[in-house]
């Protein structure tokens, strides 16, 4: 008898989850070093060293069970969100929360909405369950909210809503999310994912909402701006009532003593967070900056990542640049474009720093950019094809430009090497 005979049909259907590849892994794979991982949306700053402090300490004490109630971190998320204690259910990430959520409130009879380009988890704690799927048509990328409403039905249970959305990087106006909580049957728990938060400005405080909506459930976690993924801690905020019957089916011990005492620590590290929003929002500048030169198209982002399309190509286009074009962001975007085959004429340039870049001239000689310098204009014109399959560069003098050059090399179809990176 295999095993897959006597399992739930629900469960044999599940296509599980594929996370991105760990970076050792895929180095052994390919035989390269040094790789850029931006599968997973993680904070590339690295923990702070408070964060590092703590968990230090919580190690001298790995013999013990971590706090199976997770008192000290809930009563530092109460006392900042200005809640009890008994609103706040800790998760092996929110996800683990998110499937506690649908096992408390969802049977097999029951529907779950979500919307179609959402979180992939939505879907696989749907199934999980054996619950029916309703998914809304997005608009935009996005969450479209009167779409939702026209789905719910007396079997509704429960309704996913993550803001800013992932993948797409939508974001949806607060008032838009309340006037929905307001159409929405106190019967159906609503569940706002804000697990990319902290990289928005928020002009509403969402955690306010819960007094007047006792079926809002908000989820957030510590691996995304904090930077605490590899630890695995989220947590939801919600209704006493709802936050009882969360515990009651949560494992014992589900989030373990060194994340406890780093989210703790974390909490506390405003300035953290806002290093980590200024890091995110000039990567996206970034990005967009050089999406646009590049002829993709892409979704503007709230959150640290980006969903582009590489569909369009704007290959044997002269293309005239008459703004200023001295940031390192858009000037290296320029590179690119030439780099894929588009000539490119540029006017108020600086002719000898341009000349005298070194790290320009291996981009030149890799990609087979001619430079043509006149009165007015310099033009960047591609002069042979790239026969490389991989371009390996040390950027040991320019780390500002690695992402220009991974999104050059992936529009070439190329693979892509850097070094020097620290």
């Amino acid at each position: 008898m295999n095993a897959c005979d006597i399992a739930l049909p629900n469960i044999n259907a599940i296509k599980p989850y594929q996370p991105g590849k760990p970076i050792d892994e895929l180095e052994r794979e390919l035989g390269i070093s040094n790789i850029i991982k931006l599968a997973s949306n993680e904070n590339p700053l690295g923990p702070s060293e408070v964060v590092l402090t703590a968990i230090a300490q919580a190690a001298k004490a790995l013999t013990r069970y971590p706090d199976g109630n997770g008192f000290v971190l809930k009563a530092a998320l109460a006392d900042y969100y200005q809640l009890t204690a008994d609103q706040i259910t800790l998760g092996n990430g929110s996800n683990d929360v998110l499937e506690l959520l649908a096992r408390t409130f969802v049977s097999p009879a029951d529907e779950v909405i979500f919307s179609q380009y959402a979180f992939a988890v939505y879907p696989l704690v749907t199934q999980a369950i054996g619950a029916k799927a309703v998914i809304a048509p997005s608009r935009d990328f996005g969450h479209d909210l009167d779409a939702m409403t026209t789905l719910i039905s007396d079997k509704t249970k429960l309704i996913f809503i993550a803001n800013p959305n992932n993948p797409t990087g939508t974001a949806i106006a607060p008032e838009q999310i309340e006037a929905f909580l307001q159409q929405v049957p106190s019967s159906v728990i609503v569940v706002l994912d804000e697990a990319y938060v902290e990289y928005t400005t928020q002009t509403v405080n969402t955690v306010e909402w819960l007094a007047n909506y006792p079926n809002l459930v908000i989820t957030r976690t510590f691996s995304k701006a904090y930077g605490l993924a590899a630890l695995r801690v989220g947590y939801s905020l919600s209704s006493p009532d709802i936050a009882d019957l969360l515990n009651r089916i949560r494992q014992p011990f589900n989030v373990n003593s060194l994340a406890l005492a780093a989210a703790t620590a974390a909490l506390s590290e405003q300035a953290y967070i806002d290093q980590t929003k200024q890091v995110n929002e000039a990567g996206l500048k970034q990005f967009e900056a050089g999406f646009k030169l590049l002829g993709l198209s892409f979704i503007p982002s709230k959150g640290n990542f980006i969903t582009v399309s590489p569909t369009k190509s704007i290959k044997n286009q002269t293309v005239v640049v008459e703004s200023d074009w001295s940031s390192a962001s858009y000037f290296y975007s320029i590179i690119a474009l030439a780099a894929i085959g588009s000539e490119i004429k540029l006017s108020a340039y600086k002719k000898e720093s341009l000349q005298g870049d070194s790290c320009l001239a291996t981009i030149y000689q890799h990609f087979g950019v001619e430079t043509i310098f006149g009165e007015d204009f310099i033009t960047l014109k591609k002069e042979r094809k790239t026969s490389l399959e991989t371009l390996e560069i040390d950027l040991k003098n320019a780390p500002d430009i690695a992402q220009t050059i991974a999104v050059t090399c992936f529009a070439e179809g190329i693979a892509c090497n850097l070094t020097g990176l620290h």
